[in-house]
């Protein structure tokens, strides 16, 4: 039973952030917010939601204390990816309005917060922003993106060995993903699955002609070969930065815009890559308004989905220039427990509380706690009074 379970309001209002899941706590780090000062060069954010309190929490600043020291701490950006290998987060990539594009790879230890910057060698990839990032084994491969010094779009494929720290352009064979930025690339099993982004018509070059594909590309990383693969319907509108997921084998992708056609998303999309068919899903409960440049993380069961920017509700579905940041966060339950859909009964029925357990009852929609956290929404159902 896939549902909207939770929205809660007031989280950092980030938009083009990148994310990480560590255990039952998502790692949120820069982005940028409409209005905040990027003239002054700063250290990077990182902010920290607890999946069972429902709280969220900003480290403190990183102590330098020397200029070699405060090389080590990444400067606030957007556009960066972030993955996670064992108890350590890679993050590279993504620039800022002073410093531009930035090709420097970051740690940061999960366990004791402090930034370093690992010792790397071989084919370091061009700065940029926009590519993609996924982890297989303990290799990372960065995927497309917008290369600052060539100023045009990428389609190659870069993988670091985290054992050795060194980075290679892989040789890929067969027919190339189309050159792009703000793409999705997924990993599942062995295979890489590449969805949507910003391309140019004629080339690698911007030319504002731009297009949006809604063809799934599948890079073999067994072979290091781009695979042939057929059309499918029905299929997503071709979109740039939507969030994009595996769980149980299969891909989703959520929201997203289309420049094209003047339209941001919030539909929600499976795609099974053994059928190699694309499905609708209609998830219960109230879902997120349409949105990009969110940010998704998997969390057990639980897609964790914050941030983003859309337009004003005065604007209407499109306009790019008249955007609002989000500061929300939803979560997508594939398999809400009993308890959660106990306490959804008790709100939505108004039922009688003071027999119930108290971990149950202290949730309810009586506890002025509960309705200053988190509310629960459920589809066409208005159940929290003002």
């Amino acid at each position: 039973m896939l549902r909207w379970s939770v929205h809660l309001e007031g989280g950092p209002r980030r938009v083009n952030h990148a994310a990480v899941a560590v255990g039952h706590k998502v790692y949120s780090f820069g982005g940028y917010c409409s209005g905040e000062d990027y003239e002054t060069l700063r250290q990077i954010d990182v902010h920290v939601f607890n999946t069972v309190s429902l709280r969220w929490m900003k480290l403190p600043p990183v102590r330098t204390g020397g200029q070699e020291r405060a090389r080590e701490v990444p400067y606030m950006r957007y556009g960066h990816t972030a993955v996670l290998l064992d108890d350590i987060i890679y993050l590279w990539g993504g620039r800022n309005d002073t410093e531009g594009a930035c090709n420097v790879l970051y740690a940061f230890d999960v366990s004791t917060h402090r930034w370093f910057t690992p010792k790397i060698s071989g084919t370091v990839p061009g700065a940029r922003d926009g590519h993609s990032a996924c982890v297989l084994g303990k290799a990372m491969y960065i995927f497309g993106g917008y290369e600052q010094l060539a100023d045009c779009f990428s389609n190659d494929i870069h993988k670091l060995d985290t054992t050795t720290m060194i980075w290679s352009l892989i040789n890929a064979r067969g027919t190339q993903a189309r050159w792009r930025d703000f793409h999705s690339a997924t990993i599942i099993g062995t295979k890489m699955f590449v969805f949507g982004g910003r391309a140019d018509r004629f080339g690698p070059f911007h030319s504002n002609n731009e297009i949006y594909c809604n063809k799934i590309k599948v890079f073999d990383t067994e072979t290091n070969s781009w695979l042939n693969t057929p059309s499918t319907q029905p299929s997503p509108e071709g979109r740039r930065s939507h969030s994009a997921f595996s769980y149980n084998g299969e891909l989703y992708i959520f929201g997203g815009y289309n420049a094209r056609l003047d339209r941001h998303f919030n539909d929600l999309w499976k795609f099974n890559p053994e059928a190699f068919s694309w499905e609708k899903v209609e998830p219960k409960g109230k879902s997120p308004c349409p949105r990009r440049r969110q940010c998704c993380c998997m969390v057990g069961d639980r897609i964790i989905l914050f941030g983003g920017t859309s337009p004003c509700p005065e604007q209407g579905m499109g306009d790019e220039f008249n955007l609002m940041d989000h500061s929300d966060l939803y979560i997508l339950d594939f398999s809400p427990n009993l308890k959660t859909l106990c306490k959804i009964a008790v709100i939505q029925y108004s039922l009688e509380q003071s027999g119930l357990p108290h971990d149950v009852r202290k949730l309810s929609i009586e506890s002025e706690k509960w309705k200053s956290i988190v509310k629960i929404e459920l589809k066409n159902q208005h159940f929290l009074k003002s």
